[in-house]
């Protein structure tokens, strides 16, 4: 086996993200998918009672996070039978225009029936994948619609325990979606002015995590996390780099997005899955270490920083949950944080955001040798599943209730 040189690797982003800003969040976790912030400057402290509310909104229901471009925040949620996509003005939460579209899904296990997908931001389209498989792209500037594709009927795909929730990613000019549909369509690739289909490949079926990109060399590759395999996809052709086992049939899930660093990649799962540090080329992977005590993330994001990984190890569901950071070359846990439970986690200015399920946001430092909180609030009264956004110094979050309303709220976190 021959293995690149690291100087052939590094993270790389979409093409939506590469011509973005960097006081924009796009996407799901940051314009990297990776949930760093760069360029960002946050404040050292936040008062007692937390840092300054720049507006606040009731929303519907649903756990699609907020994005932020052009100024503007992306929301997308459920209101009664309606799938609504809404776009807001980034400093004062004031409507600039709403999109509709019907909404038929019904949850059997949660109640929540709103969209899981966070929006998706590519060029001057969004890209929206709402929770019964309706695909759909509309106009950044005016929300018009200008396709639609419907993944059940067109594919036979199935929703799964929740619903569709594989954030799509944008590459060039395609959209990837992890659908898992009958017929090699586990995966498929649209043309992103037409929805109209380039290609379709696999048998995977659709998990919860949504797919990243890297680069190897000067060719831009996908990254997918599906039911119970990750891989390595051509974005232009959908041919196969590499895969390998990652899953377990039965009642389990697969939520959290890969994290690539150098030729690493990382991959994290609960339900007895564990997590899983991979070697790559851009044709074979070796599984470099494998357990399922020390990382084992039931659907949120870790976050890696100087040889460290920062992330959730356990469920919401059962038992509590807690904060960990180990080493990701090994696995070896560095510390744990019992009883903080589930936390989406940004990285900006070389401090850690964590917005935990209990509604308690946390401004942290990063320090492989111990725990070490800088502030904290309670910022939520419900759950804030949903995966947060930070950009121009603004933390934009919601929550979300057993009834189906909740808060989106965007509090000024950055550095007078």
């Amino acid at each position: 086996m021959i293995w690149l040189r690291n100087a052939l690797f590094f993270l790389t982003i979409p093409l939506i993200a590469a011509v973005s800003r960097a006081d924009e969040w796009p996407q799901i976790l940051g314009p990297t998918r990776n949930g760093v912030a760069a360029g960002e400057k946050l404040a050292d402290k936040w008062p007692e009672e937390g840092p300054p509310l720049a507006w606040k909104k009731s929303v519907g229901a649903g756990y699609a996070g907020p994005v932020i471009a052009q100024g503007q925040v992306i929301l997308f949620h459920r209101i009664g039978n309606l799938e609504v996509v809404e776009s807001l003005d980034l400093q004062t939460g004031e409507k600039n225009w709403s999109t509709s579209f019907d909404a038929t899904y019904q949850g059997s296990i949660v109640r929540d029936n709103g969209p899981r997908c966070t929006p998706l931001v590519a060029g001057d389209a969004i890209i929206l994948l709402g929770a019964a498989g309706n695909l759909y792209c509309v106009d950044f500037a005016t929300g018009k619609r200008r396709w639609d594709v419907d993944l059940v009927e067109k594919y036979g795909a199935q929703d799964g325990y929740f619903g569709f929730g594989s954030t799509p990613i944008a590459i060039d000019g395609n959209v990837l979606v992890n659908v898992g549909g009958r017929g090699d369509a586990g995966i498929v690739a649209f043309d992103r002015q037409t929805g109209k289909e380039k290609w379709k490949a696999t048998n995977f079926a659709a998990s919860y995590a949504a797919p990243s990109s890297v680069t190897i060399g000067a060719k831009t590759w996908a990254i997918f996390v599906t039911r119970l395999d990750a891989c390595l996809i051509d974005p232009e052709t959908g041919r196969i780099g590499f895969q390998f086992p990652f899953g377990m049939r039965g009642p389990t899930v697969n939520g959290a997005t890969s994290i690539v660093w150098g030729d690493h990649l990382f991959v994290t799962s609960s339900y007895g899955v564990g997590a899983k540090l991979v070697k790559f080329t851009d044709h074979d992977s070796k599984v470099l270490w494998a357990n399922d005590n020390s990382m084992s993330s039931q659907y949120n994001t870790p976050i890696y920083l100087n040889g460290a990984l920062y992330g959730i190890n356990g469920r919401e569901d059962v038992g509590t949950a807690s904060l960990t950071c180990i080493d990701a070359m090994t696995g070896k846990v560095h510390w744990t944080r019992e009883g903080f439970g589930t936390a989406h986690l940004i990285l900006a200015d070389d401090k850690l955001i964590a917005i935990a399920n209990n509604g308690a946001v946390y401004l942290l430092k990063p320090d492989p040798k111990q725990y070490q909180q800088l502030s904290g609030f309670q910022g939520f009264s419900d759950v804030p599943r949903a995966v947060p956004a930070l950009a121009d110094g603004l933390l934009v979050a919601r929550d979300t209730s057993d009834s189906g309303r909740g808060q989106l709220k965007c509090f000024r976190v950055g550095k007078k």
